[in-house]
């Protein structure tokens, strides 16, 4: 079976954020650095299926035929990888950091499909 190549977007609400500041420092302080470990547990078992360790983003400017504005998305983060299917690319999420230890909501999962005539 070939591998494919998927687009993993980490999501976000601002409900989650708002419980997020609700916890006092100390919790929050602890939840990081657990949720860094095991993210960092988590990009080590999956090395071999990580194509593209992404980022975190900021700000979203959005451009249309009537020009560029300022707007508000719930992507947070992203991340490439690699699997033999769509299932199994979400597979590597379960149970992921991103929304276990961190206030994260999810991650949604898009596999790249090829442009036709390319």
């Amino acid at each position: 079976m070939t591998t494919k190549k998927f687009l993993a977007v980490y999501t976000g609400t601002e409900a989650g954020m708002e419980r997020w500041k609700q916890l006092d420092e100390a919790e929050r302080n602890a939840r990081v650095g657990s949720g860094l470990k095991a993210w960092t547990e988590w990009a080590n078992g999956n090395a071999g299926a990580i194509v593209d360790e992404g980022n975190p983003v900021g700000k979203t400017k959005r451009v249309s035929r009537d020009g560029i504005s300022d707007i508000r998305n719930n992507i947070a983060a992203y991340v490439v990888v690699q699997a033999e299917s769509h299932e199994a690319a979400a597979r590597l999420f379960e149970n992921h950091p991103h929304f276990m230890a961190f206030p994260g909501d999810g991650v949604e999962i898009m596999e790249f499909v090829p442009i036709p005539g390319r």
